[in-house]
This record gives C-alpha cells, structure tokens and sequence, in this order.
C-alpha cells in the first residue's frame, strides 16, 4: 500500500476515534499512535497533517460538504462517510500538492473499504460536485482570453 493511502486509512481512524470518544482531534491522535509500533515517519507526518488540517478548517469544511450535500444532513451521514468527506474536502480545498482527481479516487476508496455498500457514490457525488464548481469554475474564471 502507498504511503500516502496509509496515511490516508490512519487519519480516518483518528477522526472516527475524535469523533465517537467526542475528544479533540489531536488527542485522538496521540492516542491513535501511542499504540503503534514500527511507524512509518512519512506515514505519520502525512496523517497528521491531514488530520490537523481537518482541525484547523473543521467549520469550514464542513460547511462546504453541508452545502454540497442537498438534502443532507451532516449529523444524519454514517461516521465514517462524514470523516472519508472531511478529508477529502480538506485535501481538494486546502492543500496544493494533490490533485483534486487523486483526492476524489483516494476518497472513493476509503468509502468502498470503510463505508456501506452506497458510500463509495454517496463520496463521489459529493466531492465531485465540490471539485466541478470550487476548482473547476474558479479555474475557468481565471483563463487567459485570447
């Protein structure tokens, strides 16, 4: 597995746990890790900063997955579904380094591994909705003419 859908699998586990133990997500965290052996340094780097980006933009985040979830809402969502959009919103909106088609599939596939048999399109319409008019038509909008 690649390191950074490891990492990926792992901030998942640490947003459920933050989520159900109703603890900060940092502390869910330190808890998560204290009881692994043989950690992968970049493993962990990338978790954590996935997970603490979720923490800084918590609001944020989930305000666009509310917004982009019609009919939906963010308390009624399965737990894992919830998180699997956290994290993919986080990465789409607020990193530069993945592109937004890698954080659509990684989602995606969290969804086919840890959610129920819906979740995996439940995801995808969600950030592929969030993609198509936060990215896609922000990036039209700044085209050269010409």
């Amino acid at each position: 597995m690649r390191k950074r859908t490891e990492s990926r699998e792992a901030a998942l586990k640490v947003l459920y746990q933050a989520e159900i133990t109703r603890r900060e997500i940092s502390v869910a965290s330190e808890n998560f890790w204290a009881d692994r052996e043989d950690i992968d340094d970049t493993v962990l780097k990338f978790c954590e900063r996935i997970t603490s980006g979720v923490q800084k933009h918590f609001q944020e985040i989930d305000d666009k997955i509310v917004h982009y979830a019609a009919n939906w809402q963010l308390k009624r969502m399965a737990v894992i579904d919830r998180n699997i959009l956290r994290i993919g919103v986080f990465e789409m909106l607020f990193t530069s380094d993945v592109p937004p088609k890698v954080c659509i599939n990684e989602a995606v596939e969290l969804a086919k591994k840890y959610g129920d048999l819906d979740s995996s399109k439940f995801v995808n319409g969600i950030l592929d909705k969030i993609h198509k008019v936060e990215i896609l038509s922000k990036d039209k909008d700044h085209e050269p003419v010409g």
